[in-house]
């Protein structure tokens, strides 16, 4: 299948958002009325009744719309297979553990990848009624309304975000000590609990950075494609080529990127020698 043309990509994206609404409905149907919460095996990976729901009416609709084409989502894996570049990739609800804690930090995120590089994305918080929107050569939007990455240019002048995988008990490469370093290198480090959202925030010019490892495609898939429509940049620590199975990225409103790499890659040795003296 040949790339799709700019009308086939905002058929594409009507679809996405469709689907993204619906579970969205769902995502604040069960919210602070779950029976069911359980770890996937991970501690603190979990999984809840509004997940699977969430996660079958996307599929549903993506399915009656586009029937040929293979989806992946985050709790089912493969839905669907084909030998097609086209891939749809779901988290039915990124921000498992603020849902279940009641903390009013989640989103559906839904991209349609072409040759692994997303050309569509749909980020919804359904709590704040917040629709990202974007598609390859057609800009980003928030509730339909255009949106654009901060002119922040120095990092002293920053405001970040950044996350902690599920690993982190287990390895020593758990970002502990670049949270520290940027912490005292920036106005302030959030941590919001949802990768996707992240992405957005920057994209609409609430944040500035954010850099994180131990992500899932499915988790930054869309807040991608919406953050580089909306001007921003999105590379490797090193500011090397970015691949979307590597689990780490480091993205930006672009201006401060190469600032931000610096930093990343300097905090061991910023740290060791902080608490030195």
């Amino acid at each position: 299948m040949t790339f799709p043309t700019i009308a086939e990509r905002q058929t594409y994206l009507d679809i996405a958002t469709e689907a993204a609404l619906s579970a969205g409905a769902v995502l604040n149907h069960y919210y602070g009325n779950l029976q069911q919460v359980r770890e996937k095996g991970t501690p603190g990976d979990l999984i809840t009744e509004a997940d699977t729901a969430s996660e079958k009416i996307i599929i549903e609709t993506l399915q009656r719309h586009c029937p040929d084409l293979p989806i992946f989502t985050e709790e089912s894996g493969q839905v669907s297979e084909s030998d097609s570049k086209f891939l749809w990739m779901i988290d039915p609800l990124d921000g498992t553990v603020n849902y279940a804690h009641g903390y009013p930090v989640f989103s559906v995120s839904i991209a349609l990848m072409y040759d692994n590089v997303p050309i569509v994305g749909v980020v919804y918080n359904p709590h704040r009624h917040e629709l990202f929107r974007a598609a390859q050569e057609l800009g980003a939007t928030l509730n339909r309304q255009p949106i654009h990455v901060s002119s922040t240019g120095k990092l002293k002048d920053s405001l970040l975000t950044t996350g902690f995988a599920y690993d982190r008990r287990e390895t020593k490469d758990n970002n502990y000590i670049e949270f520290c370093c940027l912490t005292h290198k920036t106005q302030g480090v959030r941590r919001g609990g949802s990768a996707a959202l992240d992405l957005t925030e920057i994209a609409c010019g609430r944040l500035d950075g954010y850099w994180e490892r131990g992500i899932q495609p499915w988790d930054m898939a869309a807040g991608i494609c919406i953050l580089r429509e909306a001007g921003g940049l999105v590379t490797a620590y090193d500011l090397g080529g970015f691949s979307i199975s590597s689990g780490r990225l480091l993205a930006t409103n672009h201006k401060i990127h190469a600032e931000l790499s610096q930093a990343l890659l300097g905090a061991k040795l910023w740290f060791d020698e902080y608490y030195a003296h």
